[in-house]
């Protein structure tokens, strides 16, 4: 299944947020979007979810979600969104339990996920335990029991130290590189953007436009921190955000 947006177009108000916003979510991919603060990169995952409409302009399904998903669409949010009282198990059970499915299979995808997350030692872990960089894990491991057909992730590394977000990256390299999936990724964080993005859309300061996509070839297994080729892909969309990031940091925000 792949998202594809024609022509959005959104006004809080009097105020234009975004305008003629086309893009396509190719299945497989991870393509993210960065840009100023304000310029309606949280607005805009919204929509594709499903939680807001635009003023404007349509989001499209294109194609059947696998016939293992269970949610075509699923967030993983930037504060975990994590159940305190539940264990690490049963937060990823939380999104299975409105599905009837029988016992056996919902313990198999658990432990799955918990495999792929490298959380199996932690099942029976609470939130209050876990640093901050396992809670993210139990949110990616809870998005993934799902089976989404596309995952919309905002700003998820942010509340993280470096080293954590670092190790972090690596986790989402891992896991797409043995099982590729589709993502939509919003970040401020140019160096998560040239590590994990296939295609990275610029959105310029409000009323969002697409400034330019830019594409990165190279396989994201073989991506890393002080790759000579990512540090000048960064500088280009830095060369292209700067004055704009400058001139949007001085306004009221709404993203």
């Amino acid at each position: 299944m792949e998202l594809l947006l024609k022509n959005v177009q959104h006004h809080y108000g009097p105020v234009e947020v975004l305008s003629d916003i086309t893009l396509r979510i190719p299945q497989g991919e991870i393509v993210c979007i960065i840009g100023p603060s304000g310029c309606g990169k949280s607005t805009l995952l919204r929509f594709m979810g499903g939680l807001e409409r635009p003023s404007g302009g349509s989001v499209l399904q294109i194609g059947e979600a696998p016939a293992s998903s269970l949610n075509p669409l699923t967030y993983i949010f930037q504060h975990f969104a994590l159940l305190p009282w539940r264990t690490v198990e049963g937060n990823i059970r939380l999104v299975l339990e409105d599905h009837k499915l029988p016992a056996s299979q919902m313990e198999e995808i658990v432990t799955d996920v918990l495999a792929r997350t490298r959380l199996s030692d932690f099942r029976t872990a609470l939130p209050k335990q876990l640093s901050g960089g396992m809670r993210q894990r139990v949110a990616i491991a809870r998005a993934l029991a799902v089976s989404p057909a596309v995952m919309l992730m905002d700003e998820p590394l942010s509340a993280l130290d470096s080293q954590t977000r670092e190790l972090l990256m690596e986790d989402l390299v891992s896991l797409w590189t043995r099982q590729p999936f589709t993502a939509v990724y919003v970040t401020h964080n140019l160096e998560e953007a040239v590590r994990l993005g296939h295609k990275i859309v610029v959105l310029s300061r409000r009323p969002g436009k697409i400034r330019e996509i830019v594409e990165i070839d190279k396989p994201l297994a073989q991506r890393s921190n002080g790759d000579p080729d990512l540090d000048e892909k960064q500088s280009r969309l830095w060369n292209l955000m700067r004055d704009e990031a400058m001139a949007a940091d001085l306004e009221l925000i709404d993203d």
